[in-house]
């Protein structure tokens, strides 16, 4: 085992081109003469004539898996140029299973496995070599990988994964149709040997099926394998590595194949006639009895459709197939009569719904056999001979009235009498009678066609002979108007119409009820009333479907004229006797947008300009009645402040002076002011504070300069001037501007008499009717008194 290693063993010197260089001619003598030893040969310095090289040789080492030997598997040997066998270099190992798996010799570089290996659990291991002096510790070459690989051995057999395998193939395929392929794996190393080279055979399963050794592709070995004879197959395969070869394992598997079906057999009757016996009162749609035929294919291609050929009796039956049990279910399509027909005869086809073009030359894949019917007699109770009655009679008609009748019949051999009777559920206030033996129906009290319009009952026949047979037949009796109600407009109706409605506008339609019969059953005629139809606002036309519509005959209407209007309608019936009715209908005038739209139809809207809305006109008004009061709270304001502003004291001069702005009664109207307050300036040192303002703050009072009583007015009229210029207390405006001094530039002198010496009897206005016509009325009125003056009356 050894010496293989040592065979397989190569050894690479890398330089730094990269080259493959020879080793030293001493370790190829050693090599030659030690040919068990992997060596990894580490090269020491070179001398000082040498060129540089790396001090590694790189190689791989190979050890056998499975080993079971006592000793430690040698691995192969480390070695290193600065190692002069002196014992001063040390070999360490690293990596992969170093010191677990593999070990090494420190002083020798021996490697050796302390345990088993399994390449297929592990293939290699890559660790690291590194040569370190002994007394310094330091690595004498750089640490350089390699490669222990571990060398397979034939101990895995092939294994099929995914076994056992089922497949199908159809029946009836030629040789070599395609059936499944298997694939066995084996785990030893591919590349290594014939260890994972494996070979297909079948043990069990001819000569049905063959394999393909190479590719395990499994096929059919014999042509026209029949499913109706053999449906399963085991096949037993076995995958064997080494090439098949002797000492090599194995490794087997179930291959389970089923033939699937094909459509290669036609249906079969098992025999040529069906019998069959059915009594003549079966129903219709009965099944009265099945045939089968026999296909051997499987699912849908056993699928078999029957036929009825047609023939004698064939359009009594039909015939249908069970899905589940694939038989022919014969039913019946008309009554059967024994009294009529006691047999029928015909054939039925079976055929299959799949068909296998493959298989048309085998012949066709239809059966026909022969079914015989036999009607059985039965006793049969009576039968009617209408399936349902209608009679009409007229309502309010005479109690005992006899308004139709029925007929049954016995039909078996030796008929019996028949007897009739109404059956009580469905009659239960018995309205109608039946006279026993003839059949004939009556009243038996008045009938109103406004309460009940129809009946519904039934009647009953009875066998004499045998009381059980009963048969049943219903009977419809409708109930005749006879026209005693007018006709009447089916539901109130809302009428509006539009101001701005136009002539020939249909502004409602309207229709008609009868409570004699329904709508459909009559025809109502409408019109207007003779005393509507002169020069009528609206007019009825009529759309001969028992509907009619109101029309405009008017270019606009006027709700401030007339709101509302009345028509009379009368509703007329096409019924003898006629009858008609005269219905009134209320038109409301409403008022509308330019699309016909309904606005308002209020009686308060009709005041209310166009386009406001109550709401809005109410706010209009609360908005002019506020204004309205805010104006007047702000008048009476500016009155009260006027009327505080005026001065009731006559004490005060400036009051006087402001407002003596009237001509007045002259010098004579003494009730104006007090002119002695300006005679005597004294009499104003005590009124301090104005009353006719309110000051902001109270001054303190000025000192005035004492004025003697003959002081003249010009210069108290100056000094107050100017006390009023400097005052930051007086008003605005100049209140002693009025105090008609005229001064010296006046060509009329004074007009005041305060510095006057003549009195007033003294006076002369004649002078006043030069001064022209504006003192014309005042030249008038001195020129009156002074002809009326008293004293003068001697």
């Amino acid at each position: 085992m050894l010496t293989r290693n040592s065979l397989s063993l190569l050894l690479w010197v890398l330089f730094d081109g990269g080259l493959l260089t020879p080793l030293p001619p001493h370790l190829q003598q050693t090599l030659a003469t030690e040919p068990r030893e992997n060596v990894l040969h580490l090269p020491g310095q070179p001398s000082h004539f040498q060129r540089v090289k790396r001090g590694w040789v790189w190689n791989q080492f190979f050890v056998l898996e499975e080993y079971m030997g006592s000793e430690p598997q040698y691995v192969g040997k480390l070695h290193s140029d600065l190692d002069k066998g002196e014992g001063t270099v040390k070999y360490t190992l690293s990596g992969d299973g170093a010191g677990t798996v593999f070990t090494i010799d420190e002083t020798t570089g021996d490697i050796h496995a302390i345990r088993s290996l399994d390449r297929e659990e592990k293939p290699f291991y890559t660790l690291r070599a590194q040569a370190v002096d002994i007394e310094t510790r330091k690595p004498l070459e750089p640490e350089s990988e390699f490669i222990i690989k571990v060398q397979d051995i034939n101990d895995n057999e092939p294994k099929f994964l995914d076994g056992p395998y089922v497949a199908s193939v159809p029946e009836m395929s030629p040789v070599g149709a395609y059936v499944l392929q298997v694939k066995a794996t084996d785990a030893d190393d591919p590349t290594y040997g014939n260890s994972a080279r494996v070979v297909y055979s079948i043990l069990q399963g001819q000569p049905y099926f063959s394999i393909d050794p190479k590719t395990g592709v499994i096929r059919t070995a014999l042509p026209n394998m029949d499913r109706e004879v053999k449906e399963q197959y085991q096949v037993l395969i076995q995958a064997k590595d080494m090439g098949g070869q002797l000492g090599g394992l194995a490794g087997t598997t179930i291959v389970n194949i089923t033939l699937t079906d094909v459509n290669d057999n036609p249906p079969r009757f098992p025999k040529s006639i069906f019998h069959l016996k059915v009594p003549e009162s079966s129903p219709i749609g009965s099944a009265i009895g099945r045939i089968r035929a026999v296909d051997p294919d499987f699912g849908q291609n056993a699928e078999i459709e029957y036929n009825i050929v047609p023939g004698d009796g064939g359009n009594l039956f039909d015939i249908v197939t069970d899905e589940d049990t694939q038989e022919g279910v014969i039913k019946l399509k008309k009554p059967l009569d024994f009294e009529t027909k006691k047999a029928y005869t015909f054939k039925v086809e079976a055929s299959n719904l799949h068909l296998d073009h493959r298989f048309h030359s085998a012949g066709p894949f239809k059966d026909t056999a022969t079914v015989k019917i036999s009607v059985l007699d039965v006793e049969e109770p009576p039968v009617f001979s209408k399936p349902l009655y209608t009679m009409d009679v007229y309502e309010d008609t005479p109690v005992g009235t006899i308004i139709g009748a029925v007929t049954a019949q016995d039909l078996d051999v030796g008929s019996s009498a028949v007897r009739y009777f109404i059956d009580w559920k469905s009659d239960v206030d018995s309205h109608f009678t039946i006279d026993g033996t003839e059949g004939t129906i009556a009243t038996n009290e008045l009938l109103d066609r406004e309460s009940t319009a129809q009946y519904n009952f039934s009647i009953m026949a009875r066998k004499v002979s045998n009381t059980l047979l009963t048969s049943k037949v219903n009977i419809l009796i409708n109930v005749l108007d006879v026209n005693e109600f007018p006709p009447e407009i089916a539901v109130p109706y809302e009428t509006s119409v539009c101001e701005n409605a136009k002539p020939g506008q249909i502004i409602q339609i309207v229709s008609a009820a009868d409570r004699d019969l329904s709508p459909a059953g009559q025809q109502f005629s409408f019109r207007l009333s003779p005393e509507a139809a002169i020069k009528p606002n609206f007019t009825i036309r009529d759309f001969r479907n028992n509907t009619a519509g109101i029309e405009t005959r008017r270019n606009g209407y006027s709700r401030r004229q007339q709101e509302l209007y009345f028509l009379p309608v009368v509703i007329e019936d096409s019924s003898y006797p006629v009858q008609s009715s005269t219905n009134t209908m209320t038109i409301r005038v409403c008022r509308c947008d330019s699309d016909g739209t309904i606005l308002s139809c209020n009686v308060e809207a009709i005041f209310l300009p166009v386009g406001l809305s109550t709401g809005a006109l109410i706010a209009i008004l609360l908005c002019i009645v506020i204004l309205l009061v805010i104006v007047v709270l702000y008048v009476a304001l500016r009155r009260q402040k006027k009327k505080d502003t005026l001065m009731t004291s006559k004490e005060d001069i400036r009051d006087n002076v402001i407002h003596y702005d009237d001509e007045g009664g002259g010098e004579e109207d003494t009730q104006a002011f007090d002119i002695g307050a300006l005679r005597n300036p004294k009499a104003i040192e005590d009124n301090k504070i104005r009353r006719d303002i309110k000051p902001e703050s109270l001054c303190l009072p000025r000192q005035r300069p004492s004025v003697e009583d003959n002081t003249d007015i010009r210069d108290f009229i100056h000094q107050r001037l100017q006390e009023n210029d400097v005052d930051p207390t007086a008003p605005p405006y100049d209140s002693l501007a009025t105090y008609a001094y005229e001064g010296n530039g006046s060509v009329a002198d004074s007009l005041s008499s305060i510095d006057s010496l003549t009195t007033e009897a003294d006076q002369d206005y004649d002078y006043l009717t030069d001064w022209g016509p504006r003192f014309k009325v005042l030249a008038d009125m001195f020129g009156e008194e002074e002809s009326y003056n008293p004293d003068k009356v001697t």
